[in-house]
């Protein structure tokens, strides 16, 4: 399991959170009581199995719904 977090440019009001957090959903290998999207810092936090999904699948993800991504980190839990 990896831990990430993603540092987003655009997130702009509390409803994108929702939306952000749905898409994650349904990405497969996202622990999906983890995710965290926080609309005061604009980041995202979460957990992952890098066997199921990538940082890049996740980031894929947010930036098909109009968000862009400014920076990810990725640790080993």
């Amino acid at each position: 399991m990896q831990k990430a977090t993603i540092q987003l440019e655009t997130l702009t009001c509390p409803s994108c959170m929702l939306k952000i957090e749905g898409a994650l959903k349904t990405v497969d290998g996202i622990d999906k009581e983890s995710i965290n999207v926080s609309f005061n810092t604009s980041k995202v936090k979460l957990n992952f199995d890098d066997g199921k999904t990538s940082i890049n699948d996740i980031e894929n993800a947010i930036t098909k719904l109009g968000y862009e991504v400014k920076k990810s980190t990725v640790k080993a839990l």
